[in-house]
């Protein structure tokens, strides 16, 4: 990590992280640096954790959603502290595979589908056309479809404190992107020449 280690925290940083130790069993992965700036990044944490437990949308379409900001980001961390629980969720292990990739996923399911479609426009594009908005909003509603878009900004900002501040795999775990080396982008094999 970019970051030293925070050896005095002052106290709003002592409360957070007993937070985050009582919440999530440790100070891991991006809630290492949101610990040094407690007001914000109580409340990002915060956040993230309702965009997780709280959302409208059910916990596999939850999963999907922080998997793709994972791969679009190239946030191997989150990629790796998520993509099991996608699986026991119910996403199917091959279209995940296929998103480690970088190829088209080619999910099954049409809510993964048009989510998918929709997060990644979104996140590539900064922009989400007429006819995905609506196959969206029609397969979702307005309540998900906001906390589809909450969530996205979320893991986005997750994803850049990750990659930022160069927040480690842990040891002897091999990424899982094969166009990512570290915190750059290597040549994929396959990519035209």
């Amino acid at each position: 990590m970019r970051l030293s280690p925070l050896r005095d925290m002052n106290p709003a940083q002592a409360r957070l992280r007993d937070r985050l130790v009582q919440r999530r069993g440790g100070v891991h992965g991006p809630f290492q640096v949101l610990v040094r700036s407690p007001g914000p990044g109580g409340r990002l944490e915060e956040l993230s954790t309702s965009c997780m437990r709280d959302s409208a949308l059910p916990p596999r379409l939850r999963e999907l959603t922080l998997l793709t900001v994972a791969r679009r980001l190239d946030a191997q961390h989150s990629w790796l502290a998520h993509v099991d629980k996608g699986r026991e969720a119910g996403l199917d292990p091959a279209a995940l595979d296929r998103l480690a990739h970088g190829r088209e996923p080619g999910f099954t399911r049409h809510d993964e589908r048009v989510l998918h479609r929709f997060a990644d426009q979104a996140l590539a594009e900064h922009f989400v056309d007429d006819v995905t908005y609506e196959a969206a909003l029609a397969e979702f509603g307005e309540e998900c479809l906001v906390d589809l878009v909450i969530a996205l900004g979320t893991f986005t900002s997750l994803a850049l404190i990750l990659n930022t501040f160069q927040v480690d795999l842990e040891p002897d775990t091999a990424p899982p992107f094969p166009d990512v080396a570290g915190f750059h982008r290597v040549p994929r094999e396959d990519a035209p020449s």
